[in-house]
C-alpha cells in the first residue's frame, strides 16, 4: 500500500474511531436516577393500594374451618385447571363478563368492583350466616395480577406479581432496568381505571418518584420507556454514515490486497 493510501485510510479509521466515540456522548445527569437526592425520610401514599377486582380476574379462593370435613366441599380442586401461579392449589374463580364468580352453595357472588377484603368478608359472612361453617377463614389470592414493562429497557416484558404489590422500581428492576439510552425524565405510566385510561408522566431523575401515588402501580398497569435524544441522533447518524464507512473499508481492504 502506497504511503498516500495509508494514510487516507488510516484517516477512514480515525474519523470512524471519533463518530462511534461522539454517538456514545450522553448526559451523565441524565443518565442516572435521583440526582441531588438528600438524606430523609419518605412516606410514601399507599391510599387505596388494594387493587379492585374486574371483569376476567382470576382469583384463587380457599377456605378452611375447625371442620376439615365440612370444609371440603368449599374446596373443589380439578388439577387440570391449576395455574401455574397458584402454588397452594386452591379453587381458582375467574369473574365473568358480568363481574360474578359461582361460589359452592353461595351461588353468584358479585366480586367485580370489590377488593380482597371486601369479597372475603362477605364470603366469611355468608357462609356463616347460612351455618355451612363454623368460624370460616377465607384466603383470596389474586392471580393475575400483572404489569406491562415496554420500551427501553433490557428485557421488555411482562411480568406476574405473587406478591400483589409491586413498585415502578421493583417493575422496573425486573425488567433488567433501563438501558442507557432511556429517558429518566419521561417514563409513561399508562393505567386504565373504570373504563378510561390515564397517562401520567413520571421524572425518576428526581426524588418526587418516593412521594407519588404513582409509587406503586397497580394490576395491567404499562410502564413505558421512551428512548433519549442521543439514541435517535446516533441511529441517524448511523443510517447516514454507514454506507461511508463501509466504502471506505472496502477500499482500504482492496487496496490493502492490491498492494497499492
Amino acid at each position: 500500500m502506497s504511503h498516500p493510501t495509508m494514510k487516507k485510510f488510516q484517516l477512514c479509521i480515525h474519523l470512524l474511531i471519533a463518530f462511534l466515540l461522539l454517538s456514545s456522548c450522553t448526559n451523565l445527569k441524565k443518565a442516572t436516577y435521583f440526582n441531588d437526592i438528600q438524606e430523609k425520610k419518605y412516606s410514601s401514599n399507599v391510599e387505596n393500594l388494594e387493587p379492585v377486582f374486574h371483569e376476567n380476574d382470576l382469583l384463587s379462593i380457599s377456605v378452611s374451618s375447625l371442620n376439615p370435613e365440612a370444609t371440603q366441599i368449599f374446596n373443589p380442586i380439578n388439577s387440570s385447571e391449576i395455574s401455574q401461579y397458584n402454588e397452594n392449589r386452591a379453587p381458582e374463580y375467574l369473574i365473568d363478563e358480568d363481574g360474578y364468580i359461582h361460589f359452592p352453595f353461595l351461588g353468584n357472588l358479585k366480586a367485580a368492583g370489590k377488593t380482597k377484603q371486601e369479597l372475603r368478608e362477605e364470603i366469611t359472612s355468608e357462609l356463616t350466616k347460612r351455618q355451612l361453617l363454623m368460624e370460616p377463614i377465607v384466603n383470596i389470592r389474586f392471580l393475575n395480577f400483572k404489569v406491562s414493562v415496554m420500551g427501553e429497557v433490557r428485557n421488555p416484558s411482562v411480568v406476574t406479581i405473587p406478591s400483589e404489590k409491586v413498585s415502578l422500581l421493583e417493575a422496573l428492576s425486573l425488567a433488567g432496568d433501563l438501558t442507557i439510552y432511556a429517558q429518566r425524565d419521561n417514563v409513561l405510566l399508562i393505567r386504565e381505571e373504570n373504563g378510561v385510561k390515564k397517562l401520567t408522566r413520571i421524572d425518576l431523575t428526581s426524588d418526587d418518584i418516593f412521594t407519588s401515588p404513582n409509587y406503586f402501580l397497580k394490576p395491567n398497569d404499562v410502564i413505558y420507556v421512551q428512548p433519549n435524544k442521543s439514541k435517535v441522533a446516533s441511529t441517524s447518524r448511523l443510517m447516514v454514515w454507514l454506507p461511508v464507512i463501509f466504502s471506505a473499508l472496502s477500499f482500504g481492504i482492496i487496496a490493502i490486497q492490491s498492494g497499492i
